[in-house]
């Protein structure tokens, strides 16, 4: 549930994105489904790292995050508070830094004052793994594992991730603790353990393993693959045509690697299908496949004997004797991820910057120099420097981490069997200049809702085949400072081929000197479209929406003019000029 602030974060691929909105509208969405309607919980989901965490890796367990209290209620705390007030989430666990001084794991203000009393929390509190030791180890605020177990299990810590809790009977006896915190404890841990049915049975139990890797939800997540990819770029070579094609070229480290379907922090599939295989399966013997891997992923050479560069020449035969290439370039969970990821060689997932490793920058200069109509798949967690990319290639995919038939979504998305649909959750940045240091905590230049400059591509972009549109949207309400705004909006797909669109709105506070730099999300629906339908989309706005964040932290409406933009895209000038269209404007007064 953590907010992606900066690109550089190892992690960020793990949460929903820059913005607190969605983030706290797919967050609740999510502890829904896991918990369940039933008579008993189906799993105790757990909301993590609460609250102020994002990075650097490498510093996390001595690190201190300093908020200001205007950037934690305005960003970093929203989608937390909307899963305990509108989900009843379970759990919630804490992050191995300080926040303000405080360890996350220990912090009385983050445990009892504002996840306790300001939000009502009932459920049972959590440490990440090993956190309470980094108390004394790293953070300094204790001397002895006894003295930590007893800040944690104070502050309201009901379990210990890790070993320190073995000391709490020692400070038990060393008058740190007393029966009374044990208790309460034991008595929130235990009211999980009835709410899931592990002592008088469940429902959930009766579930078959043959469930497990089965047809429909193998089918789910290719759905979800294919709704999740971006559509970034497109001259007009997508979607293809295997029937006007003799051969296609397939190049790249991520084309036929296993790895980057997904990403960090995952199980074992019964069944992986790369890019690679994915496009040999979809043409059959009718389309010749050529492949080359092109390069190492971050390595100088493939062979450890070899040239440097050693598939270069290789990819470039390829390229030269396909009608089309697919250039698979990126990440993987060993570039990107949690701390002690293998990659980087240090103690840190995090990436320095924004670039593609050497390797494939060559990679790329060399194959689209060869003049083929180039689709580039990028298959990363986060944003990567495609400006080259955006100049030279026919088309751009974002693809992320698709899952382990992932290969297969793919490839029914490049040959138009669907439209891609997703939009960007994170901005794609042209460069780091202006960022604030990776340490600081600050808002300043980061995400959309601050950011100074333009874009390459903007958070809340993406294409589809189709060409869809806001032709008309109204506020059907009288809105005032109490009220929610409730929108109309008509969008039509003027394109030849079936759709998906997000429909997306954004306010902007235009008196409050509390006000966010731009502007926020503050609603969005998918909406399914045949070739040349129409659908009238009903939405409501949150009273939330029109609150601004003082300094104090303290959410205010002192703004009486606010403007609505109702749209396919946020509002800004790159977003227009990528999509050739604007977000329909109205002005709200209350």
């Amino acid at each position: 549930m953590n907010i992606f602030r900066d690109p550089r974060w190892g992690r960020g691929h793990e949460t929903y994105g820059e913005d607190p909105y969605l983030t706290s509208r797919l967050g609740v969405a999510f502890v829904e489904g896991l918990q369940g309607d039933g008579e008993t919980m189906k799993a105790a989901a757990c909301a993590k790292h609460f609250a102020v965490h994002s990075g650097p890796e490498d510093l996390r367990h001595q690190f201190n995050a300093v908020a200001t209290a205007k950037d934690m209620e305005e960003t970093y705390l929203p989608a937390f508070e909307a899963l305990v007030k509108e989900a009843g989430v379970e759990a919630v666990m804490g992050a191995y830094n300080r926040t303000n001084g405080e360890p996350c794991c220990g912090s009385p203000t983050l445990i009892q004052k504002i996840l306790r009393e300001r939000w009502g929390f009932q459920g049972h509190y959590v440490s990440d793994c090993w956190a309470i030791r980094d108390f004394h180890e790293h953070h300094g605020v204790t001397e002895t594992a006894r003295e930590s177990a007893a800040m944690a299990l104070k502050a309201g810590c009901d379990v210990n991730c890790g070993n320190t809790y073995l000391h709490i009977m020692g400070a038990y006896q060393d008058g740190l603790v007393t029966e009374e915190d044990i208790t309460r404890a034991c008595e929130r841990l235990m009211t999980t353990r009835f709410l899931l049915g592990l002592f008088d049975g469940s429902e959930y139990d009766e579930i078959p393993y043959s469930v497990v890797g089965c047809k429909k939800h193998r089918e789910l997540a290719i759905e979800a693959a294919r709704k999740s990819t971006v559509l970034l770029k497109n001259d007009g070579v997508l979607p293809l045509d295997k029937n006007r094609l003799k051969s296609i070229g397939v190049i790249g480290p991520n084309a036929d690697s296993r790895v980057p379907l997904s990403a960090n922090y995952h199980g074992t599939a019964s069944r992986y299908v790369t890019v690679l295989e994915g496009i040999e399966d979809y043409v059959g013997d009718d389309v010749r496949v050529y492949y080359s891997e092109g390069c190492h992923l971050f390595k100088d050479r493939v062979e450890g004997l070899a040239w440097e560069q050693d598939r270069l020449s290789e990819a470039e035969a390829v390229a030269e004797n396909s009608d089309v290439v697919i250039l698979v370039v990126g990440l993987d969970e060993t570039l990107e991820g949690e701390e002690m990821d293998t990659g980087n060689q240090v103690g840190s997932g995090d990436k320095p910057d924004l670039l593609l490793p050497w390797p494939q920058r060559q990679l790329v200069e060399r194959v689209l120099a060869v003049g083929k109509p180039t689709v580039v798949v990028l298959m990363s967690g986060s944003s990567i420097d495609l400006c080259y990319a955006d100049e030279h290639a026919n088309a751009i995919l974002q693809a992320w981490y698709p899952g382990a038939e992932g290969g297969r979504a793919i490839a029914q998305l490049l040959f138009g069997e669907t439209s891609p649909s997703g939009k960007l959750p994170v901005t794609f940045y042209r460069d780091l200049e202006g960022m604030p240091e990776f340490t600081d905590y600050s808002m300043k230049n980061r995400t959309y809702r601050y950011m100074e400059k333009e874009a390459l591509y903007p958070f809340g972009y993406g294409l589809t085949y189709g060409r869809a549109s806001v032709t008309a949207a109204k506020i059907r309400n009288q809105v005032d400072a109490q009220s929610d705004i409730e929108l109309e909006a008509v969008v039509k797909n003027d394109g030849t081929c079936d759709i998906e669109e997000v429909l997306q709105v954004y306010i902007k506070d235009e008196e409050s000197k509390y006000a966010v730099r731009n502007y926020s999300l503050c609603g969005f629906q998918r909406v399914a479209l045949k070739a040349g339908e129409e659908k009238t989309v009903n939405l409501v706005i949150p009273n939330r929406a029109m609150t601004a964040v003082n300094e104090a932290g303290e959410r205010v409406i002192d703004s009486k003019r606010f403007t609505v933009y109702v749209g396919l895209s946020q509002p800004d000038r790159r977003s227009g000029e990528l999509r050739g269209d604007r977000p329909m404007v109205m002005e709200v007064e209350l």
